[in-house]
């Protein structure tokens, strides 16, 4: 069996909006039972450590709250070797402190050099470096999607058009239509309706190595 890390934001203002944000409920829920259920161990980082604040309805997630409540370490604590996988989760959160995390960076690289699986989701896709990304087919929150629920002048930058700038190759289905892409050993998701998809995919690509 294999050791996944889950990672999440640890930024809960959604911009200077007011409105609170952070990582997105069923992003990180649905994978995290999908992972344990195969039998893999699972553990939670976040930007800074301990409890990140949740967007996101719990219904239906409820065994997933005393899992994140009991706290996460902080990214930079985390040793790579230690993970056959690494899981970007998103929510709106990670488009302000993922990008500028050169230990989230790092770990994501590290992971991925060993021969690992990287998986992420919607906004989560922010987080993965250019040396992952090059090259590669990925799925993440579109300009349409962003567009459509009100928030393109809020978020930091255009997630569809940072990953293409990064030199990945982006496929896009229709808004909120439930589509994971993989790419080898990168597992990427466009939305929260992708985040069973990415999850399934990232097992098969464990279960390849």
């Amino acid at each position: 069996m294999s050791t996944i890390l889950i990672v999440l934001t640890s930024h809960a203002t959604l911009g200077d909006t007011g409105r609170p944000t952070g990582y997105y409920v069923s992003e990180a829920a649905e994978p995290w039972r999908a992972f344990t259920a195969a039998g893999h161990t699972v553990e939670l980082a976040s930007i800074a450590g301990g409890v990140p604040a949740a967007d996101g309805d719990w219904a239906g997630f409820e065994d997933f709250r005393p899992v994140v409540a009991a706290g996460t370490i902080p990214v930079g604590a985390a040793d790579p070797a230690r993970y056959d996988a690494v899981f970007l989760a998103g929510g709106h959160g990670t488009m302000w402190d993922f990008p500028g995390s050169a230990e989230l960076a790092a770990l994501v690289e590290a992971v991925h050099e060993r021969g690992g699986v990287v998986g992420a989701v919607c906004h989560g896709p922010a987080g993965l470096p250019a040396s992952v990304l090059a090259g590669r087919e990925v799925a993440g929150f579109t300009d349409e999607e962003e567009q459509a629920v009100g928030l393109t002048g809020v978020v930091p930058f255009s997630l569809q058009q940072r990953l293409t700038q990064r030199g990945a190759v982006v496929r896009t289905a229709p808004a909120f239509q439930a589509q994971a892409v993989r790419d080898g050993r990168l597992v990427t998701g466009q939305n929260p309706a992708s985040a069973a998809g990415v999850a399934e995919g990232v097992l098969q690509a464990l279960s390849e190595r």
